[in-house]
């Protein structure tokens, strides 16, 4: 058996009630077979980053171990994204829920449709902040701590809701 490896997941909505989604969102990651919830932060509300005429996010992170290989973990997030009934149809525009895999243990991916650490991790303090809240010491492969990308994008617009 693959040993337990840990995973952090971002979560954002900003369609048909987002916090109730992201609530629901834990829960059902909860739900992902050979994988336990280790820590889920605060929700956050942010601005929206690249296409702005939307409404703001709610945003979180999830902290995971789990015994999924990455491939398969990544599956049973878009699997909760469908069952939640997101579309791909604006780059960066509206949805109902977006989970991504922002770091598996401290492996580099890089595979179709599977790049971790998220390729946009370090550059977003909507990821970072949540990120920080469930794994203080994490380290982003190639950039540094989640603490020192954090501090790198202070400007950004990100408010703790609970």
């Amino acid at each position: 058996m693959m040993p337990a490896v840990k995973a952090a997941i971002a979560l954002g909505s900003n369609l048909d009630g987002p916090e109730a989604r992201v609530r629901r969102a834990f829960a059902q990651l909860a739900a992902l077979p050979q994988t336990m919830v280790a820590a889920r932060s605060p929700l956050y509300r942010t601005a929206p980053v690249g296409y702005a005429d939307q409404p703001p996010f709610i945003n979180a992170c999830v902290l995971v171990e789990t015994r999924l290989p990455a491939r398969e973990l990544l599956d049973g997030l878009l699997e909760i994204e469908r069952r939640e009934g997101r579309v791909r149809d604006v780059p960066n525009g509206p949805r109902t829920l977006d989970l991504d895999i922002v770091l598996y243990g401290g492996a580099t991916i890089d595979e179709p449709g599977l790049c971790v650490p998220h390729p946009r991790a370090h550059e977003r303090a909507f990821v970072l902040a949540p990120l920080v809240d469930v794994w203080p010491d994490a380290t982003i492969p190639g950039h540094g701590t989640a603490r020192e990308c954090l501090a790198q994008v202070g400007g950004q617009a990100i408010e703790r809701i609970g």
